[in-house]
C-alpha cells in the first residue's frame, strides 16, 4: 500500500507542475472554459473565437478601424466573416468609408441586399490574395491573382504602389495575413464570353 502513494505522488506532482508552468491553476482552467463558451454563438465559426490578446487577423483589424465600417458591413452581408477569420494567409485590399462614398448613390445599399449577395461577394472576393503580399514583395506590372478568380494589376511609381485605379495608403500586418488600405472600390473585370 505505502508502494502505491509513492508512484501517485510524483504524478500528481508533475501535473501541479503542468498546470502552473502553463500559467494555469486549478480554478483558470474552469473559469477560460466558461468565457469561451459564453462568448461564442452557438452556431459560430472561426470568427466567434474570443481572444483578447493574440494580433488581430484580417477581419479584426478592419472591425477595429473606423475608417472601414462599410467594408466590415460589407463582409458581414456577405457573410465571408469566418473565411476571412481562418489562418489564411490572406492579403485584403481594403477600401475606407469614403472609397465606398465615391461609388455611385445607392451602389453600396443595393449590394447589401440579400438577392445580391453573390455579387456582394464577387466584389469582395476580389479584394482578396491568398498569401501575403507586404509592400517590399509588390512589384510595379505584377499581377496578383484574386479570390474571385479575377486578376488584379500593381502598379508602382515614384513608390506609389497602386493595385488597378486604388492607391495603398498604409498597411497593417494582421495574424493571419496583411491588410493594405486602398482609397478606391476595384470592381472585378467583366466576365469574358
Amino acid at each position: 500500500m505505502t508502494t502505491h502513494r509513492i508512484h501517485q505522488w510524483p504524478l500528481a506532482v508533475l501535473a501541479t507542475f503542468l498546470l502552473f508552468a502553463c500559467g494555469g491553476s486549478p480554478t483558470d482552467g474552469d473559469t477560460s472554459t466558461a468565457t469561451s463558451s459564453a462568448g461564442a454563438a452557438p452556431d459560430g465559426g472561426q470568427s466567434t473565437v474570443q481572444d483578447d490578446q493574440s494580433q488581430k487577423n484580417v477581419v479584426g483589424v478592419a472591425v477595429g478601424s473606423a475608417d472601414h465600417t462599410t467594408l466590415v458591413a460589407a463582409v458581414k452581408a456577405a457573410e465571408l466573416v469566418d473565411a476571412l477569420s481562418n489562418a489564411g494567409p490572406f492579403t485584403v485590399f481594403a477600401p475606407t468609408n469614403a472609397a465606398f462614398d465615391a461609388l455611385p448613390a445607392g451602389t453600396v445599399e443595393g449590394l447589401l441586399e440579400p438577392e445580391k449577395k453573390s455579387d456582394l461577394q464577387d466584389i469582395l472576393q476580389y479584394h482578396v490574395a491568398v498569401g501575403v503580399f507586404k509592400p517590399e514583395m509588390l512589384r510595379d506590372g505584377q499581377t496578383l491573382g484574386m479570390v474571385n478568380g479575377g486578376n488584379a494589376k500593381i502598379t508602382v511609381k515614384d513608390g506609389k504602389v497602386m493595385i488597378n485605379d486604388a492607391a495603398v495608403v498604409a498597411s497593417v500586418p494582421a495574424s493571419n495575413g496583411i491588410v493594405h488600405v486602398i482609397d478606391k472600390v476595384i470592381l472585378p473585370p467583366a466576365p469574358v464570353n
